[in-house]
């Protein structure tokens, strides 16, 4: 079972997107501007991934006893994450345009920047070669993964001020979600002074050596993972 920790008030599952329109193509969709457009959100696989999940989370809740109610479902406002979170509520019988669904706009997927974009999915190695030799040096024009720790610590706190005591399923993308998970499980483990929260904790572990690992986290399109396993 997956449990809260001393400096977390909820419980975090994460989950990626189901297989998009992008994804398919092999393109890099990573702005806002493009990557709210319709025409990317999740091919046909994807909502088979998505309701697929939906069904394990599920089953999950039922699982350790987790009432409906207690769910929150926090996801970034892409198409193809916004498309994923809509099947997961809907799989869960959970009204989307109700309380327990929140776009977060700090949830988006990184951006990689304007060399990258619209390109083919083949230049994420670049990308992932550039952040493991300095996870603070940003591709041109877009985010390092510090970048995204920040906004990512922005979102986690938004949601800690929100709510307490339930269970938030995080549905956002490959990289985001892997570094977020880089960074709640280094809190986690440190241990020193002044780390009883989740910004002190955080702000201690954001350091080239944990950041740079960030890729041992990934996921594949559509799986749902436990942040933090005991």
């Amino acid at each position: 079972m997956e449990s809260t920790t001393s400096f977390l008030r909820n419980r975090y599952w994460v989950l990626r997107h189901g297989k998009s329109i992008p994804n398919e193509r092999g393109l890099i969709v990573s702005s806002l501007e493009n990557g709210t457009c319709p025409e990317y959100e999740l091919a046909s696989e994807g909502v088979n991934q998505a309701q697929l999940a939906g069904q394990l989370f599920q089953k999950e809740l039922e699982e350790n006893n987790i009432p409906l109610e207690n769910v929150r479902i926090c996801y970034s406002p892409f198409s193809r994450t916004t498309h994923t979170a809509k099947v997961v509520a809907s799989v869960l019988n959970i009204p989307f345009e109700g309380a327990q669904c929140k776009v977060i706009e700090d949830l988006r997927e990184r951006y990689f920047g304007p060399s990258f974009e619209l390109k083919s999915h083949d230049k994420y190695a670049e990308i992932w070669a550039l952040d493991e030799k300095d996870p603070f040096l940003r591709p041109e024009g877009g985010e390092s993964v510090d970048d995204v720790v920040a906004r990512l610590t922005r979102a986690i706190a938004t949601i800690e001020a929100q709510f307490k005591g339930c269970t938030i399923l995080v549905v956002s993308h490959g990289d985001p979600l892997q570094i977020l998970q880089t960074i709640l499980n280094a809190a986690k483990q440190h241990t020193g002074p002044d780390c009883d929260d989740l910004e002190s904790r955080i702000q201690a572990v954001r350091t080239p050596p944990i950041l740079s690992q960030h890729r041992k986290f990934a996921l594949l399109t559509g799986e749902l993972q436990a942040v933090i396993q005991d």
